[in-house]
C-alpha cells in the first residue's frame, strides 16, 4: 500500500513551522519512505512573541490563539502545496501542533493549533492532538517519534534527537524505550541571542568558552536527572527553571555559559546511554543524531569524545532527515492514526497500554 501524507511540526526552539511531504509504503507491517519536499516556514517576530506569551494568556485568548494557529499553520500548509505543485497528491496531513503545556502528572498536555481550522482551511484530512490519549491513560505523552523510529528506522538501535529538548530511543526487535534527557537548543539559543544572534552557528561561541564547574554541578544535580525512565520534560523547563540558574552567575561571559551548557548536555546524554547500557544489553553501537544540534560542530565533537570510551560511533544522516526527521514521523503517525493502528508505545510513555493517538478532522467535502 503506499501513502502519500503531509507531517507538520513545530520544535520547542521556536524556530518555525517544519513541513514534510513524503510518500510511504507499507508492506507486510515493513514501512519504507521517501521525502519528496521539505521546507520550513519561520515564524515572524509577532508569531514568536504570541508563542512564548501563550503559557500568560487568560483561557479565553488562549481558544483564540489555538484558533488562530490553526488557520496559520493551514495557510503555511497551502502555500506549501502551492510551491511544490502538491495537487491532489496530499491523502492526508498530520499536525503536531506547538506544545504549551505539558504535564502529565497532573494528566493533561496541550498543544496549539486547532486541527479543525487546519482541515477548514486545506480542504485535507488532519490528524491532530496526538498526546493526549496516552496521557489520559497514565503516560507521559512523550516522546511520540519512537513509533515511528521503530518502523522508518528500526536498523539503528540508539537514536538521538537534538532539538530545543534532547531526547534519546533505545530499541531492538522486542522492546523499545525513549525519554528526553535535558532542555537543549532551547538554552542554547537562548544564551546565543544575548549576543545579538540566532543560534550559535557551529558552536563557535562555545567553542572559544571556558567551562564553569560550578555552574555545570548545579546543572547537573537538578532534581529531574536523578528520575528514572520514563520521563518528558515540559517546554517551559529551558526557560524558566534552567537559564535561570544559569543566569545567576552573572559573572559569566555568554561564551563560558554556552561552553558549560553543551558540557552539560553531553554529560546528561552519557549517562542516559549509561542508563540504556544498565538495563539492556546493546550490540551495535552506533548513535543516530538528527535535529538542529546535529549542526552544531562544536557540540558534536564533544560528544564523539565524550562517547569514545564507551565504544560508540556517531552517525549523522543527509540534512533533509536530520531537519524534518519529527515532521517526517508526523505524518506516519498520521496514517498509522488513520488506519486504526498504535501511535503512542507503552514502553515508552509507561502508560497502561500502547494507544491509537490524535483527533480526525474531515476536511474533504463529502
Amino acid at each position: 500500500m503506499v501513502y502519500r501524507a503531509i507531517g507538520v511540526m513545530s520544535g520547542s526552539s521556536l524556530d518555525g513551522l517544519d513541513i514534510v511531504f513524503a510518500q510511504f509504503e507499507e508492506s507486510r507491517g515493513a514501512w519504507s519512505y521517501e521525502i519528496k519536499a521539505s521546507d520550513t516556514y519561520e515564524y515572524n517576530t509577532d508569531w514568536q512573541r504570541r508563542l512564548q506569551q501563550a503559557t500568560n494568556l487568560s483561557a479565553y485568548d488562549y481558544l483564540k490563539l489555538h484558533a488562530d494557529y490553526g488557520k496559520f499553520t493551514g495557510e503555511q500548509i497551502n502555500s506549501f502545496i502551492q510551491t511544490h505543485e502538491l495537487y491532489h497528491q496530499v491523502q492526508i496531513i498530520a499536525s503536531h501542533g506547538h506544545t504549551v503545556f505539558h504535564a502529565p502528572g497532573n494528566g493533561f498536555t496541550a498543544q496549539l493549533g486547532d486541527g479543525a481550522h487546519i482541515a477548514a482551511v486545506t480542504g485535507i484530512n488532519v490528524v491532530s492532538d496526538l498526546r493526549t490519549m496516552d496521557v489520559a491513560l497514565g503516560g507521559q505523552g512523550a516522546p511520540i517519534v519512537p513509533a515511528g523510529e521503530k518502523l522508518l528506522f528500526a536498523q539503528h538501535s540508539v537514536l538521538l534527537n537534538i532539538g530545543g529538548i534532547a531526547n534519546i530511543t533505545y530499541q531492538n526487535a522486542e522492546t523499545q524505550v525513549a525519554f528526553d534527557i535535558c532542555p537543549a537548543n532551547k538554552v542554547l539559543n537562548a544564551l546565543a541571542e544575548k549576543e545579538g544572534k540566532p543560534y550559535d552557528e557551529d558552536g563557535e561561541m562555545a567553542s572559544a568558552g571556558v567551562v564553569h564547574d560550578g555552574l555545570l554541578w548545579h546543572l547537573n544535580e537538578m532534581d529531574y536527572y536523578a528520575l528514572p525512565f520514563p520521563k518528558s520534560l515540559d517546554n517551559s523547563f529551558g526557560l524558566q527553571t534552567v537559564l535561570p540558574v544559569i543566569e545567576s552567575y552573572g559573572q559569566l561571559t555568554t561564551a563560558d555559559a554556552s561552553a558549560t551548557y553543551v558540557e552539560h548536555i553531553v554529560m546528561q546524554t552519557v549517562k542516559a546511554i549509561q542508563q540504556l547500557e544498565n538495563q539492556f544489553s546493546i550490540g551495535s553501537k552506533e548513535l543516530l543524531i538528527t535535529g538542529g544540534g546535529a549542526f552544531h560542530s562544536f557540540l558534536i565533537q564533544r560528544l564523539r569524545d565524550a562517547l569514545e570510551p564507551m565504544n560508540y560511533t556517531i552517525t549523522i544522516p543527509p540534512s533533509e532527515v536530520v531537519k524534518y526527521k519529527e515532521a517526517l514521523i508526523m505524518a506516519l503517525l498520521g496514517l498509522l492514526r488513520w488506519r486504526e493502528e498504535n501511535t503512542v508505545l507503552q514502553s515508552v510513555t509507561g502508560a497502561s497500554r500502547s494507544s491509537i493517538g490524535g483527533a480526525v478532522w474531515i476536511g474533504q467535502d463529502a
